[in-house]
């Protein structure tokens, strides 16, 4: 889920920074440039690792700061397709559920990837039909999934007001399988899985 990344950066240095250690000016530079953005095909930048080296300081004609090539790496958020993951349901439309990690917000369960028999109820919540029992997503549900796509969707030239806001990296999940969907779903089959096992080595 997380990895680190190696890049490269010519970095201008702002003048105000250059009063602090060089070291220190370089990374808060960097943390403005990279924190809680999406790099594409990388993933999010959680935080800046480390810095690997630093060359230059070069002030090119014209400019009023100092530029240095700086190798670093950064700590991203990048799932890998096949992986499972746990968030919470924040949303929900006709199209299948929205689910965040806190940290990260867009992901989508499409419709065609939930359980065989899930159907929209009147209310606009998600229901399981499964053995008689109707077993609904509601908002807050701790829910299980596992990473079908990522996409790093183009920068759009034009959006329309009543568009969605832009997402420079998308995640489908899917939550057709067995273990998959809500933790409380799969939670009572577990402990009397436990409790047969208990009784089976008393005997």
């Amino acid at each position: 889920m997380f990895v680190l990344s190696q890049i490269e950066h010519d970095l201008p240095m702002p003048p105000a920074l250059l009063s602090r250690p060089l070291v220190d000016a370089i990374k808060a530079e960097l943390e403005r440039l990279f924190l809680d953005k999406v790099v594409a095909n990388l993933g999010l930048c959680v935080s800046v690792y480390d810095i690997v080296g630093v060359e230059g300081g070069f002030i090119f004609p014209g400019e009023g700061c100092s530029t240095y090539k700086v190798s670093f790496r950064l700590l991203m958020f990048r799932p890998f397709t096949g992986e499972i993951l746990v968030g919470k349901i924040s949303g929900y439309d006709d199209k299948g559920l929205q689910v965040s990690l806190d940290f990260f917000s867009d992901i989508c369960i499409p419709a065609h990837l939930m359980q065989c028999g899930t159907e929209r109820g009147e209310d606009g919540r998600w229901i399981w039909k499964t053995n008689g029992d109707e077993l609904y997503l509601d908002i807050d549900d701790e829910i299980r999934f596992l990473v079908s796509s990522i996409k790093y969707p183009p920068i759009p030239v034009e959006q329309n007001e009543d568009d969605k806001p832009f997402a420079p990296m998308q995640i489908n999940g899917s939550i057709n399988g067995d273990g998959l969907g809500l933790l409380a779903w799969w939670a009572a089959g577990e402990e009397e899985e436990e409790e047969e096992a208990e009784g089976e080595e008393e005997q």
